[in-house]
């Protein structure tokens, strides 16, 4: 039987009271199972962390000695038990080493996703599709008039033009598959990355995800005109180079918001948009759907009188 409390949400975030263990918990905890190195779902601080090699690796890279005390790694399809529930990680399709944690007790299998997208990314473990019983799904853009365009399509919007670009990215996980996507359909353009990003791709490299060709940019470099040059900052940077010229501005998102005063709309998210929860759901098959990470109300009344539907958070 579905354990209704298996999962609630606390203080410190999403706890499992059978298991006495956090997920991507906000706040330190004792124990954490961290389903992917994107600050907001892997905090500094934790006792024992379980997570994949490439989640610790940016992790240690990030917090330094704040990381964690005990990092306990783990393999994609490796079990391991946490008081009497066997656990199992599967790629998620989000960044590199993003799991989905498959949680098992008296017969009932529990999905929590973490952030995941279905679409092509060579520069991560693809997504795998696993049955479950609850679907524990995040929700950022469960709403069905989101749907998120190819991303190959929107990169190539970056070929009708031939002025240097100025692309704003997330540091880890947007921008090496951004720079793959120029790579493979913007072969006229050079990338150029901001000295945030280079580590980050070193441990993509590290891992066998190599992002493609790169070069580290410079303020000299960004006053070439017309050399079909393409800058990737992050946010606080691209920001800051409001006045730059000679250059046509895009931030690479699934939101919208981030496309106002854009030269260029690029909607290239990372996360599941409606259709993929859909299909998401018709591989796993739950009996139930709990969301996080946004809010589930058109899933609930998209599945009213078929699968229950439970809003863990309504953020």
């Amino acid at each position: 039987m579905i354990i209704d409390d298996f999962l609630i949400i606390n203080e410190n975030g999403l706890y499992c009271r059978t298991g006495d263990f956090y997920l991507d918990p906000l706040k330190p905890v004792l124990t954490a199972i961290i389903s992917h190195a994107h600050g907001d779902h892997a905090v500094k601080g934790n006792d024992t962390i379980y997570c994949t090699a490439p989640t610790q690796s940016i992790m240690v890279h990030r917090y330094q000695k704040n990381a964690g005390k005990n990092f306990q790694v783990k393999n994609f399809h490796s079990s391991f038990a946490l008081n009497g529930i066997k656990v199992t990680f599967y790629a998620a399709g989000h960044i590199i080493g993003s799991a989905q944690i498959l949680m098992e007790y008296e017969g009932i299998r529990y999905l929590y996703t973490g952030d995941y997208k279905l679409q092509e990314d060579p520069t991560c473990e693809p997504i795998e599709f696993v049955k479950a019983d609850v679907l524990i799904t995040e929700s950022t853009f469960a709403d069905p008039a989101v749907q998120h365009p190819d991303a190959a399509e929107e990169i190539c919007k970056l070929n009708e033009f031939d002025h240097n670009v100025l692309l704003g990215s997330y540091s880890l996980g947007k921008a090496q598959r951004l720079i793959s996507l120029i790579n493979a359909h913007c072969p006229q353009r050079s990338v150029l990355v901001h000295h945030s990003i280079l580590p980050l791709n070193k441990i993509y490299e590290s891992f066998g995800y190599s992002p493609g060709q790169y070069e580290l940019y410079t303020r000299k470099s960004m006053k070439q005109a017309g050399q079909n040059l393409v800058y990737i900052v992050p946010p606080l940077t691209f920001d800051s180079y409001i006045r730059a010229k000679n250059v046509v501005r895009a931030f690479a998102s699934g939101w919208k918001r981030l496309q106002v005063n854009n030269g260029v709309q690029l909607l290239i998210s990372d996360h599941v948009d409606w259709n993929d929860i859909l299909a998401m759901m018709d591989q796993v098959k739950p009996k139930e759907v709990w969301t996080l990470h946004g809010n589930g109300k058109y899933l609930r009344e998209h599945f009213i009188d078929q699968i229950p539907v439970k809003l863990l958070n309504a953020c």
